[in-house]
């Protein structure tokens, strides 16, 4: 999903609240929470992913392993930038290509 609101100066803010599936067999392990920071860290936009409300930065590798997020987790992932897009695309693929990890 795509939120927009207005500022004070109306000017519009957008803002992607989506969720993803981790479908790899050993869930977002040390590995692929480096790959995941590979890609996040890229881009400029604030990126946030975890269950729910608990939402940690998608850039920073002890929140990500602290989620512990086994296979068949939904994980929330709000972007927020100028690039977030893209960001989300990269995201999403890496999510689908379970991590580039054999089965």
């Amino acid at each position: 999903m795509v939120y927009s609101s207005l500022t004070p100066g109306n000017e519009a803010l957008v803002m992607i609240d989506t969720t993803v599936d981790v479908i790899n067999k050993l869930g977002l392990h040390a590995r692929a929470s480096g790959k995941l920071i590979e890609v996040t860290t890229k881009f400029r936009s604030s990126i946030q992913i975890g269950k729910g409300d608990k939402l940690v930065d998608a850039k920073n590798i002890m929140s990500l392993l602290m989620l512990g997020a086994g296979k068949g987790t939904t994980l929330r992932l709000v972007i927020e930038g100028a690039d977030e897009e893209q960001a989300l695309s990269e995201i999403q693929a890496l999510f689908a290509a379970k991590f580039y990890e054999a089965d």
